[in-house]
């Protein structure tokens, strides 16, 4: 696992960007933390990077929002409102797994169908800013971010 100090929200879109540049299609991110935590801000870094979109809207209401980038597709999901995890398979779950990279906010929200290759990405308070900590599982296990991780 690895801990990183993000003293405030452009640093949270600076893991974003970082992120950008070690990830591909079908990867998971699993983005975790109570409301407020920097989920859609570090969310949004990792998008302008991906795709060059500057004004990401949050999927809070649309659930998904999809987008094209020279490297593939990404899907940003939010799963908050779901009562039952078979509605993200109506939400095209399966075809991102297959085609997308994939930012899953309120993953716990998926159960059972929470892919076991995935990286988790937990943010929370830390003083005026955050901590985030990062863990890969599956393919992805011993997952890390380090000084050769592009910045």
């Amino acid at each position: 696992m690895t801990a990183l100090t993000l003293p405030d929200p452009a640093s949270t879109e600076a893991l974003g960007v970082r992120l950008a540049g070690v990830l591909a299609p079908r990867d998971v991110v699993f983005l975790k933390g109570d409301l407020g935590a920097g989920k859609t801000t570090l969310a949004r870094g990792l998008i302008e990077a991906w795709t060059g979109e500057t004004d990401a809207p949050s999927p809070t209401f649309t659930l998904v929002q999809t987008y094209d980038g020279p490297a593939g597709p990404l899907w940003h999901m939010d799963l908050y409102r779901l009562k039952h995890p078979e509605e993200a398979l109506e939400l095209g779950l399966e075809d991102g797994l297959e085609q997308a990279l994939l930012l899953i906010e309120w993953p716990e929200r998926l159960g059972a169908l929470a892919p076991a290759d995935r990286i988790e990405i937990a943010l929370a308070p830390d003083g005026a800013g955050r901590i985030a900590r990062l863990c890969g599982y599956g393919r992805h296990a011993g997952f890390t971010l380090d000084a050769k991780t592009p910045a």
